[in-house]
């Protein structure tokens, strides 16, 4: 069983919990490899077709980097391959992630909520990459997951000053997806994930990695040509045929993921 996080699994719907509350749910290496594990397991399971990721308790999200964890221990930062939480630097999974954002999300706690697909926000939530006031970058894809995700001045504001956003000027910037009053955000993320599940799974992953691919090619033209892997396992799966019999036949289709 997990130590450091809780996981629960909803039928297609796979919920993670980062569980340190008494830290604010700050990440040292023991927990950021138990993270990674976990989302191992989401993305190589068929049956798994959305991820929620929250902090445990009202306080916070994530602090991000257990500060005193490093210094405790010579100050030396360990990442495993998939980065912090195993979500920052895992390029490869074409599942949807929502982040459910409950309160503090600073530092490496911004940067999980930036890798994940969707954010939906407490109205306490607060955002913030303040690594530069204790020396430090983002370096778990802060200062470029940031400015992809709204205008470049914006984030450079973010960025340079390590200044505090409220999840209502996160919405207003545009990287938060929906507002939800204190301690919904867990619910308002699993009404998006419901929203998703309705629709199929393998449509799902086509659209998220085409738009994401899409983002590295040099023209509308390159990216509109270019091959997507999954958008050919969308058109060879079972799937493909059932929506537009179910939508013939005017009943609800029963997506297989396949």
């Amino acid at each position: 069983m997990p130590e450091y996080c809780e996981v629960e699994r909803d039928g297609h719907l796979y919920v993670v919990t980062m569980n340190r509350p008494e830290v604010m749910n700050s990440l040292h290496p023991p927990a950021n490899f138990e993270l990674e594990s976990v989302f191992d397991e989401f993305v190589a399971d068929p049956d798994l077709w959305v991820a929620i990721i929250t902090g445990a308790g009202d306080r916070a999200f994530s602090a991000g980097n257990d500060l005193k964890y490093t210094a405790q221990h010579g100050g030396r930062l360990e990442i495993n391959p998939k980065g912090f939480a195993g979500l920052t630097a895992r390029y490869d999974n074409p599942k949807p992630v929502i982040a459910a954002v409950n309160g503090v999300a600073m530092g490496g706690g911004f940067e999980i909520a930036l890798a994940c697909d969707l954010i939906v926000a407490s109205e306490k939530a607060v955002f913030a990459l303040p690594e530069p006031r204790v020396g430090l970058a983002a370096l778990a894809g802060g200062m470029q997951r940031l400015p992809r995700a709204i205008p470049l001045k914006h984030a450079m504001g973010m960025l340079l000053t390590g200044r505090r956003v409220s999840a209502d000027e996160g919405y207003r910037l545009g990287f938060v997806n929906e507002v939800v009053p204190e301690g919904e955000a867990l619910a308002g993320a699993k009404r998006w994930a419901e929203q998703i599940l309705a629709c199929a799974p393998l449509s799902v992953r086509a659209s998220k990695q085409c738009a994401y691919q899409s983002l590295d090619k040099g023209s509308l033209e390159e990216a509109c040509s270019a091959s997507y892997d999954q958008i050919t396992a969308m058109v060879k799966g079972e799937d493909f045929l059932e929506g537009p019999r179910a939508f013939a036949e005017k009943r609800d289709p029963v997506w297989k993921g396949r």
